[in-house]
């Protein structure tokens, strides 16, 4: 369900913050929703019908409606005054896959909060409860098709709590220049051509070549994102309902490099994606490689840290953010 978007008061100039923030009475917003305002004209035709008929019940009615739509409001502002907000690194993500960016929401006081969220305008979050004296995660979903590293930037937290008829926010920009922006870093898009590896030195290049699919099957591992299809072992992923994917050990001796100049494209964006691809590819296939970039080499190597390594490269080239 999208979420109703957020007033961010664009006349104010953002307040670049690096955290934690405390939610207080002066930084937070609060308006009618729609069903706030249909509940106000529902008073106000209440009134004017008591009015002009004079009738005591719809006085009563008027009045003691109109009540708890104050208490409501008063409600729906206490349930984010107070509240301590800190930001959480993201987990990197391939481009067009969802990231899921948190923010820990720790709630001192003796009451527990209900129903808050997260909104951006480019993603969505879902409203959680927060146990009395506890912390909990708050997480928004956004989806950035470019590679690189992304600040989320100005975003808001907010509460309908406890009947919807207003909601409270406030508006948070996790910028500041001296921190590490609230934000998550995206891989480039692996290819989805099967083009082979490049041929590795210090064995046949034939075999090099055809390692990713040869018969040294050495198991079965967790699928991740970025992994060819026609590496998942369909049969086994139907058995178990998880996708699989097959290994393979990579020769002896062997040692794979991976060039810029080696990459059949012509364009950057298309050659970062196939040096994705090849890059998952032999790390999938357990061999060691090494990547060379205009501008940095990443030296011989194995294994999850080098794979990130190689990736993080791969994200930030031609880049000019630090943030880290």
């Amino acid at each position: 369900m999208k979420l109703p978007a957020l007033p961010y008061l664009p006349w104010r100039p953002p307040r670049l913050e690096r955290g934690p923030i405390q939610l207080n009475a002066r930084r937070l917003y609060i308006l009618p929703t729609r069903s706030g305002l249909v509940f106000a004209l529902l008073l106000l035709g209440l009134l004017i019908g008591a009015i002009n008929y004079g009738l005591s019940l719809a006085y009563l009615f008027t009045f003691w409606f109109a009540g708890v739509a104050v208490v409501a409001m008063l409600h729906t502002q206490r349930n984010l005054s107070g509240l301590r907000l800190v930001a959480k690194s993201a987990l990197p993500v391939f481009a067009g896959e969802s990231a899921r960016l948190l923010l820990e929401a720790e709630n001192p006081s003796a009451l527990k909060r209900f129903r808050i969220g997260l909104k951006h305008p480019d993603g969505i979050g879902e409203a959680c409860d927060i146990p009395a004296g506890g912390k909990h995660d708050l997480a928004l979903n956004v989806t950035f098709t470019q590679r690189g590293w992304h600040a989320l930037g100005r975003f808001g937290v907010y509460s309908t709590y406890p009947l919807g008829l207003f909601r409270c926010w406030s508006v948070l920009d996790l910028s500041d220049p001296n921190a590490i922006p609230f934000g998550v870093l995206i891989y480039p898009k692996p290819s989805q051509d099967a083009l082979p590896l490049p041929a590795a030195t210090g064995a046949d290049p034939d075999a090099a070549t055809n390692k990713t699919d040869g018969d040294d099957f050495t198991g079965l591992r967790a699928y991740q994102a970025g992994d060819t299809p026609r590496r998942i072992a369909w049969k086994s992923a139907a058995r178990s309902q998880h996708l699989l994917t097959k290994q393979f050990s990579g020769q002896q001796g062997s040692t794979l490099y991976l060039n810029w100049s080696q990459t059949p494209e012509k364009e950057t964006e298309a050659r970062l994606s196939r040096l994705t691809r090849w890059v998952l590819d032999a790390h999938a296939a357990n061999l060691p490689f090494a990547l060379t970039l205009p501008g940095r080499n990443i030296g011989m190597g194995i294994g999850e840290v080098h794979l990130r390594t190689c990736l993080e490269a791969l994200a930030r080239f031609g880049k000019s953010d630090a943030a880290n």
